[in-house]
C-alpha cells in the first residue's frame, strides 16, 4: 500500500467512529434473571452499554442490575411494558446512541443473537430488525394462545404491509436512530406495542427486516398475556389499534419529516 492510500485509510478511520450501541431491557420483578442476562450481553457485545428500565419492581431487580454493571432508570410504579420501552428509547435518543437493541430481562431472548441483529440493522437498506422465534433457528414450542396470536396478527400484518411477518409479538429488536426517534413520538402505543407498530413502521416508510433468533420458554410463569381475560383484552385492543393505525393520516407517520418537525420532536425528547 502506498503512502497516499494509507493516508486516505487513516483519514477515513478517524472520521468514522464506531457507532454508539445501547442494549435496553424493560424489567419488572426480574431479580432471578436480570444479572445473568446482563452478563451474557457483556460477553457477546462488550462495547455496548446496557440500561435496565425498572418498571416499578418491588423486588431486588434494580440492585441486581446495577451489581451486574448496567445503568438503571427506575419508574415510580409499574407503568406497563410500552411506557418502560419508550423511556428507554428517549434515554437512547437524548444520549446520542446510533443503535438500540431491545430485549426482555427474563432470559427468553438469547444474547448471542445480538451481533447478527446489529449487523443486519447497520445495513443502509434496513431501519429496524425484528428477531423471529419462528424462522427455524431452533424449534420454539410456545403456548397455544401465543401461537394463535402469532398466526392471526402475523397474517393481518403480512396482508397489510405486503411483507411476510412471522413474529408480530417479538420484543427482541434492533433499531436504527431514525426508528428510535419515531418511537419517542406519540404514535408509539404505551400498552401492547406489537403488530400495530410493525404496520405503522411500514406505513411511515421504514424498512423492516426479520432475522431468525433463539428464544426460550418463560420458566417463571410471568407473562403480560397470562390468564384468560388478558389475552382477550390484548386481542380486542390490538384490533382496535390496527384499525386506528389504518385510519390515521399517513402524513403524520411519514418517514421524511420536515426539518421543523424533527427539530420540535428532538426538543420534546430532550
Amino acid at each position: 500500500m502506498n503512502n497516499k492510500n494509507r493516508s486516505a485509510e487513516l483519514t477515513t478511520s478517524k472520521t468514522a467512529p464506531e457507532p454508539k450501541i445501547l442494549v435496553m431491557i424493560p424489567a419488572y420483578n426480574e431479580q432471578e434473571n436480570i444479572a445473568r442476562v446482563i452478563k451474557c450481553i457483556h460477553d457477546y457485545v462488550p462495547k455496548a452499554d446496557v440500561i435496565v428500565i425498572d418498571d416499578g419492581s418491588i423486588d431486588a431487580t434494580k440492585a441486581m442490575a446495577e451489581s451486574a454493571g448496567a445503568q438503571v432508570v427506575s419508574l415510580p410504579f409499574n407503568m406497563g411494558y410500552g411506557v418502560a420501552c419508550q423511556t428507554g428509547f428517549k434515554y437512547a435518543f437524548r444520549n446520542g446512541y446510533d443503535y438500540l437493541v431491545q430485549m426482555d430481562g427474563d432470559g427468553q431472548h438469547e444474547p448471542k443473537c445480538i451481533p447478527e441483529m446489529l449487523a443486519a440493522v447497520q445495513n443502509p437498506d434496513v431501519d429496524i430488525v425484528l428477531g423471529s422465534r419462528w424462522l427455524g433457528l431452533v424449534e420454539y414450542k410456545g403456548p397455544m394462545m401465543r401461537k394463535f396470536g402469532k398466526f392471526f396478527f402475523g397474517y393481518l400484518a403480512s396482508k397489510i404491509t405486503r411483507h411476510n411477518v412471522t413474529d408480530p409479538t417479538t420484543g427482541f429488536q434492533a433499531l436504527s436512530r431514525p426508528v428510535i426517534l419515531f418511537y419517542c413520538t406519540d404514535v408509539y402505543p404505551v400498552d401492547y406495542p406489537d403488530a400495530d407498530v410493525i404496520i405503522m413502521l411500514d406505513r411511515a416508510g421504514f424498512k423492516v427486516k426479520e432475522v431468525p433468533v433463539i428464544m426460550y420458554l418463560n420458566q417463571t410463569g410471568q407473562s403480560m398475556h397470562a390468564g384468560i381475560l388478558r389475552p382477550l383484552y390484548y386481542g380486542i385492543k390490538m384490533l382496535m389499534s390496527i384499525t386506528m393505525t389504518l385510519l390515521r393520516d399517513d402524513r403524520d407517520l411519514r418517514r421524511q419529516w420536515p426539518s421543523e418537525i424533527v427539530t420540535t420532536t428532538e426538543r420534546e425528547v430532550a
